[in-house]
């Protein structure tokens, strides 16, 4: 038979494993929040120009010229106030292709544009479906709350092919 053991030590040792468990969820839920705003500010670098498109310059990239990473090509305006300039720079893509016409809408005070519309705000907010998949996993696995992670994995995959298909 295994002896007995004393209150004072069941207790202490029930404190450890709660505080431990404590300790791993915070843990966990931070590194979740982190990838979760990491995955956000990423994503706001070209949203914020896509999404709130008031007072900006919107028009179309005839794509002439792409290099290792941009391509370029002039600029048509469509809105009103916008200049035509003989080349803007637009990053270069899956979605971005030589020889194709894209609506665009250009960055204040620069040559770089870009894509508008909803494949635009789609584009833009895909690093912020990749954290929503590797969030899932952190939630799953270091917080234990599977629903959830099916949520946030699920909402990152509706994302991406949403990103996928309008592209």
């Amino acid at each position: 038979m295994i002896p007995a053991m004393p209150a004072t030590t069941l207790t202490s040792r029930r404190a450890s494993l709660a505080a431990l468990r404590f300790g791993r969820l915070a843990s966990m839920g931070v590194v979740a929040l982190l990838i979760l705003v990491a995955g956000v500010w990423a994503s706001w670098g070209s949203a914020q120009y896509v999404m709130l498109t008031k007072g900006r310059e919107h028009g179309t990239i005839e794509v002439a010229r792409c290099a290792r990473e941009v391509c370029s090509g002039p600029y048509t305006p469509l809105s009103h106030g916008s200049v035509a300039r003989d080349r803007v720079v637009i990053e270069k893509t899956v979605a971005v292709r030589k020889g194709r016409t894209y609506p665009v809408v250009v960055k204040p005070g620069s040559a770089e544009v870009v894509l508008s519309g909803r494949a635009g705000v789609l584009y833009a907010w895909v690093p912020m479906g990749g954290a929503l998949l590797l969030a899932s996993v952190v939630v799953a696995g270091g917080l234990r709350r599977t629903r959830f992670a099916w949520v946030l994995a699920g909402s990152g995959i509706a994302l991406l092919t949403a990103a996928f298909v309008t592209i």
